[in-house]
């Protein structure tokens, strides 16, 4: 059996390769425009102009890298377009545009020195030994259990360790902010923890919403510690110290605005003429607001120790001993799954109690090393780490996970596939979900449907690689997305996701978006991301484009690797009434396998959802976009019109192994005198007169005219793997050119 003592060192080896990692490849740089020299003495003070805002915490590591030479430093004050830094060497009086190099490794090896206290600690070590082996018997009573909150409530207080499975929409803040609130009443001291500011602002402010209702809150009970407010706890901003500084000590407050406030314009001067004696001004305001602050860092500390309740981060908590140096009656570790056992072990070390809660079939942690080590304690969660979850997969749970079964976000045509092939049958749909939701699955686009699979199959083979960073783009789901979201607007949907496993593509769709759709939503909430971004949120109305398609010969990583399953649950479970499934059907038929969960999602929603084929396009389009129309293609009386009013610059792009037919050589030579054309083919045109010929290469065909408006899948006789009804799409934008051109530019 593994020793606690030998789980510390291999992780502080995990730790360590991911540090020295980081050190090589993972410093963020920012550029700064020019340096000043402030004073001298044992350390180098300088003041630099940045050309945007950096975000780097005051207080930081960080190096000054100036030509070839590199100084260490920190950062004294970081505000508007400009910084102070104080340095272990001169670089000289004034510097011409220099780099600032911060390390995210600071925060990992905080943690490092975290486990090596805890080697001289037989308590923190016990704690982590029963997270690590949670074999012991579960001693909660469970005759009289009335509630899931009341079962957890009876599993924190009996069990040292309660792992809590919370599948999206099954009420995990609810019930994890009764369960503190409990022992909040009861007078017990907890420390809620989570790796994002955002999930313990939200669950703070539940806390203190649900004993305010109660008539139990006092103020300064609760804390939330070490950060802004979030927009999760802006109405509630009692829960921080800046608050409670304002009401009970308000010349300190005042003292420090009126400081900023100076220190701001004495900046502004300093950016537009440099002098000594605004630099000495601006010193001396360093120190006093300096003084203020550490007043204010006392008054908070003071807060610190009598509050009850205190929320910060995973990463605070590991840096600050007014908070790794406590101990509490329990420790809440939200959302689990997303953080390095490390982590998950020094929150347990901290408290007599602790409640692991997450999803462990979401995504995993995220490092960034290729070691042995980082991805065996790094890019996995503790659910997988401490066996919890092999139980699962065995159709057991584990005597101390807490399953909550009834999820209350989606509507039950899209969480059908989730609680049979991604919840093994454990979770189920609350009552009044289907209730709930049916108003947004009413809706346009695809009216009284829910779950939907639009199937591109037979539209050509518009899937390519980003030529910078190799990640996959796919030229006729950006369109029809933009088409989906345009549908879902008119239709009186207002919140609408846009996930992609491709970063490329999700980049792309948010130009798009800005250009051609923005000013007329502007009562919309609309986010394009990544599908790691979108974990933690959710929208009325998801489109899940999966880009893969022809002519790529096999399905992305991302879609079917190790992790896939976790990457498809995240992006379904954002959905509350409409998930759209953007695919290639065709393609993942034939190069998917049947285990994987792309196919089993596809194939579920082509029996139980609703298929919408490639020759429904015309159908489910009510609305032309001014900007994007989608016509057949054999009808040329449109692109005929476009070629005709020409008046700079047409190019055509044609597929290898493509030509023209003798009908568009004579509508390309019908175009106005003056007009250059470009063909980007891999053989000439006979009798194309006034050509430049090109042999850059596209698996698509299109026209692009005057840079502005661009034909996509003509000319149909070269749009390979199209299928009747043949469907061209017309685009006004400019970055749908600048997309297209940068490949004939690149």
């Amino acid at each position: 059996m593994t020793t606690t003592l030998t789980y510390i060192k291999v992780w502080q080896k995990a730790l360590k390769a991911e540090i020295q990692h980081l050190k090589k490849e993972g410093s963020t740089k920012y550029r700064l425009l020019k340096g000043r020299l402030f004073s001298k003495g044992n350390t180098y003070i300088y003041f630099f102009d940045t050309p945007s805002f950096i975000k780097v915490p005051v207080g930081s590591t960080v190096r000054i890298e100036w030509g070839k030479k590199v100084a260490d430093g920190r950062i004294l004050s970081s505000e508007g377009y400009s910084i102070i830094v104080e340095l272990k060497e001169n670089l000289g009086s004034v510097l011409s545009e220099s780099f600032l190099l911060y390390d995210p490794w600071e925060l990992l090896d905080q943690l490092f020195q975290r486990l090596e206290d805890m080697k001289e600690s037989k308590r923190k070590r016990g704690r982590i030994k029963r997270l690590m082996d949670p074999s012991m018997p579960a001693k909660h009573p469970i005759a009289n259990i009335k509630s899931n909150v009341h079962e957890l409530i009876l599993r924190s207080k009996y069990n040292p360790v309660t792992f809590v499975w919370g599948p999206p929409g099954t009420g995990k803040t609810y019930t994890l902010a009764r369960v503190v609130a409990n022992k909040y009443i009861k007078e017990q001291r907890v420390l809620v923890l989570s790796h994002s500011n955002q999930a313990v602002d939200v669950l703070m402010a539940e806390v203190s919403l649900f004993v305010e209702n109660k008539g139990h809150l006092r103020e300064g009970d609760m804390l939330r510690y070490g950060s802004q407010a979030g927009e999760a706890i802006q109405d509630r901003p009692f829960l921080t110290a800046s608050h409670l500084i304002e009401k009970h000590y308000t010349n300190l407050a005042e003292n420090k605005e009126a400081l900023l406030e100076e220190r701001r314009f004495i900046k502004q001067d300093l950016s537009k003429s440099f002098s000594k004696r605004d630099s000495d001004r601006l010193l001396h305001i360093e120190k006093k607001l300096t003084s203020v602050l550490e007043k204010i860092r006392q008054k908070e500390l003071e807060f610190l120790k009598e509050a009850k309740i205190v929320g910060t981060t995973l990463a605070k908590a590991a840096s600050d001993p007014a908070i790794y140096e406590k101990d509490f009656d329990l420790v809440v570790l939200d959302e689990a799954s997303m953080a390095y056992v490390p982590q998950a072990a020094f929150a347990v070390s901290l408290a007599k109690r602790a409640i692991i809660c997450g999803d462990f079939k979401q995504l995993p942690p995220i490092a960034a090393a290729r070691h042995p080590l980082v991805n065996e304690w790094l890019r996995e969660n503790i659910f997988y780490q401490s066996g919890v979850s092999e139980w699962v997969e065995e159709g057991k749970l584990h005597p101390h996970l807490f399953l909550l079964k009834e999820q209350r976000r989606m509507h039950p045509d899209i969480s059908s596939f989730t609680n049979r092939f991604i919840y093994h049958s454990l979770v189920g749909d609350h009552r009044s979900v289907l209730k709930a939701r049916l108003e947004i699955s009413e809706k346009m686009p695809f009216e009284n449907s829910a779950s939907i699979l639009l199937d591109t199959s037979g539209a050509g083979s518009f899937c390519v690689k980003d030529r910078a960073s190799n990640s996959r783009i796919n030229v006729w789901h950006l369109l029809l997305s933009v088409q989906l979201i345009h549908e879902a607007y008119l239709g009186g949907i207002r919140s609408i996701g846009y996930v992609t496993p491709y970063r490329a593509q999700a980049m792309l769709i948010e130009q798009l978006l800005d250009e051609m759709l923005r000013d007329r939503l502007e009562d919309a909430d609309i986010i394009a991301a990544t599908v790691h971004r979108f974990q933690g949120s959710e929208r009325d109305m998801m489109i899940f484009d999966t880009v893969d398609s022809y002519p790529q010969e096999r399905a992305g990583m991302l879609l079917v690797g190790k992790e896939s399953e976790r990457l498809l649950n995240v992006a379904i479970t954002r959905t509350k009434g409409k998930f759209v499934h953007l695919c290639d059907y065709g393609f993942v038929r034939n190069h998917v396998y049947q285990n994987k969960t792309w196919r089993k999602l596809a194939e579920h929603q082509r029996t139980s959802g609703k298929a919408i084929g490639p020759n429904e396009i015309g159908t489910w389009i009510k609305n032309q976009h001014p900007s994007l129309q989608w016509m057949h293609a054999r009808k040329l009386e449109r692109v005929k019109a476009d070629i005709d009013e020409a008046i700079k610059t047409i190019t055509v792009g044609l597929p290898k192994g493509s030509g023209l037919s003798d009908e568009w050589i004579e509508l390309l030579n019908r175009r106005g005198k003056g007009v250059m054309l470009t063909f980007l083919a891999e053989e000439s045109a006979p009798g194309l007169r006034g050509v430049n010929q090109a042999t850059e290469l596209f698996p698509f065909p299109f026209i692009i005219i005057d840079n502005q408006l661009t034909w996509l899948g003509l000319p149909v006789e070269a749009n390979k793997r199209a299928l009747p009804p043949y469907i061209a799409a017309r685009v006004e934008s400019k970055q749908f050119v600048n997309l297209l051109t940068s490949y004939i530019n690149g």
